[in-house]
C-alpha cells in the first residue's frame, strides 16, 4: 500500500505526492505522472502496481501550486477542471521543479523511469530532455508533444498513442515519430485514455502490451550494469 508524503522543490515549495514502496529492495525508481484529473484513485492504483513490480514508485499532486487535494471523475465537469487547472493555472517551469523533487525522491531506489499518461504523457517527455536525473521515459497519450517533438532526449524514451485518439491526430504521431527516430513509437488500435481501467476508453489488451513494453525499457535501461 502506499502513503501520502510531502516533497520540497528546488524553490521551496512543499506538494504531496503518493508514495509506494516494493516488498523488497527497490529494482529503481518511477516516477508516475499524472493524467488532468489529479492523483486520484486510478494514478494511485498505477503507482501502487509499479510498487508491486518491484519499483520505489512516487507520483507528485502536480496541481498543489494551484489547488491542493485535487482528485477529479472523468466526467464533464471533472475535464473542464482539469484542462482549467493544466493549461491556465500552472506555470510550467514551475511544475517541473515540482517534477524533478519527485525524481529526487524516486532516486532513493537508485536509477529513475518516469511515466506519464495525458497531461502526463507530455510532462514524460519534457522531463526526458529538460530534468537531471531522469534515465528513461514513457509517454502515454501525450497531447501537444508534437508542438515540442524536436526537443532532444537525453534519455531512452518510448511513445504510446492511439490510432482512434480524436485529440491527438495521426499526423500528430507521425510528427514526432519524424522528429525522434531513435525513439520507440507505438499506436495501438484504442481510443484516448487507453490505459485507464476507470474510464470508458479503457481498452485491455492495448494497456497490457504497452505496460509489457514500458517494463521492458524499465528493465533495461533502470538495473543495467552502471
Amino acid at each position: 500500500m502506499g502513503e501520502w508524503v510531502e516533497l520540497e522543490a528546488a524553490d521551496g515549495f512543499r506538494l504531496a505526492a503518493w508514495q509506494a514502496r516494493p516488498a523488497g529492495r527497490p529494482k529503481g525508481g518511477v516516477v508516475v505522472i499524472q493524467e488532468i484529473f489529479g492523483v486520484n484513485a486510478h494514478v494511485r492504483e498505477v503507482t501502487e502496481g509499479f510498487a508491486a513490480d518491484g519499483w520505489l514508485a512516487v507520483a507528485p499532486a502536480l496541481f498543489d501550486r494551484a489547488e491542493r487535494g485535487v482528485e477529479l471523475g472523468y466526467d464533464a465537469a471533472g475535464m473542464e477542471r482539469g484542462i482549467a487547472l493544466a493549461r491556465g493555472e500552472l506555470d510550467m517551469e514551475q511544475t517541473l521543479l515540482d517534477l524533478h523533487a519527485a525524481v529526487c525522491a524516486a532516486g532513493e531506489g537508485g536509477r529513475v523511469g518516469v511515466v506519464g499518461y495525458c497531461f502526463g504523457g507530455l510532462l514524460a517527455w519534457l522531463a526526458a530532455c529538460r530534468l537531471d536525473g531522469v534515465a528513461c521515459a514513457a509517454s502515454y497519450y501525450g497531447g501537444g508533444v508534437a508542438d515540442v517533438a524536436t526537443l532532444e532526449a537525453r534519455c531512452p524514451v518510448i511513445f504510446h498513442f492511439g490510432a482512434r485518439d480524436a485529440h491527438i491526430p495521426p499526423e500528430q504521431v507521425e510528427a514526432v515519430r519524424a522528429a525522434q527516430p531513435e525513439s520507440q513509437v507505438h499506436v495501438y488500435d484504442a481510443d484516448h485514455g487507453f490505459n485507464c481501467d476507470h474510464r470508458a476508453s479503457f481498452d485491455a489488451g492495448a494497456a497490457a502490451e504497452a505496460r509489457r513494453r514500458t517494463l521492458e525499457l524499465f528493465e533495461r535501461t533502470l538495473t543495467a550494469a552502471v
